[in-house]
């Protein structure tokens, strides 16, 4: 694509499975919370690093960060790692909406799709939404520092230390120009959401004010899905929920 480094890792044997973190995160995710151990018998994981995220290339201009070019480094892996068999994928918050448009654009490449705290609609304002207002201009200011400062104070809580782990491995001003990239996506129209063939699973935390709305929205689109709410979980900790996410994709993934 744009030369772009993008660091992913191979864990397990089987059929592949894709995954993809959220914001601010990295491939770690997947080995702290447990999926690693729990899947790795089972699937061949694929585990990347979005651009500007963990171990990939951290460009400072925003647009590096445009969605064509995410799910090209997507499309990528799947051709080095998967040329000849279609995988399994799964992505988280904007994974999620990586492999929802890698699974628009290129079907034929997907075996099953797994969005967790997605949404299809336009992306103007997610990010005040989802974390605090000003999030963007706290990454510029105050780091990751004030990022998750601010966060905690909009929870009520802190945020959970795997997760605030993960944030820090990034760079700021990487995570500032993605996410002022990201908000100028438009959304997934609801006509090519109900023509998506792939059977689907999307799982939502129960008190995630934003994307439980926009991940019932995505149940009531795509023809063979199935939704999975976490109770008491938020944006932040439902992917935190091993447990409770992987009683519904197991068997998902087998019958796929």
């Amino acid at each position: 694509m744009d030369g772009a480094r993008i660091a992913y890792q191979i864990v397990g044997d089987g059929p592949p499975l894709l995954m993809v973190h959220g914001t601010a995160l990295s491939r770690s995710i997947w080995r702290g919370f447990g999926y690693v151990k729990a899947l790795q018998e089972q699937y061949r994981l694929i585990l990347v690093d979005m651009r500007g995220h963990g171990r990939s290339d951290k460009p400072h201009d925003s647009d590096s960060y445009a969605m064509d070019l995410v799910v090209g480094d997507l499309l990528e892996i799947l051709d080095t790692e998967s040329p000849f068999e279609p995988a399994h994928v799964l992505g988280y918050s904007f994974g999620g909406r990586s492999v929802m448009s890698l699974t628009v654009e290129h079907s034929e490449r997907v075996r099953s799709l797994t969005v967790g705290g997605g949404s299809s609609r336009p992306m103007t304002g997610a990010f005040d939404a989802l974390f605090f207002p000003g999030c963007i201009d706290a990454l510029e200011s105050g780091g990751i520092e004030g990022f998750l400062s601010g966060w905690g104070a909009r929870r009520g809580k802190p945020v959970d230390p795997q997760t605030a782990t993960a944030f820090r491995i990034n760079d700021a001003l990487a995570l500032a120009a993605y996410m002022r990239r990201a908000e100028k996506e438009q959304g997934i129209d609801d006509a090519v959401l109900q023509r998506i063939t792939t059977p689907a699973l999307l799982f939502v935390g129960s008190r995630d004010r934003e994307r439980l709305p926009d991940t019932e929205h995505l149940a009531s689109l795509i023809p063979d899905s199935a939704l999975t709410v976490i109770e008491g979980a938020d944006h932040a900790s439902a992917v935190a929920d091993s447990e409770a996410v992987l009683r519904a994709l197991v068997p998902f993934l087998s019958r796929q």
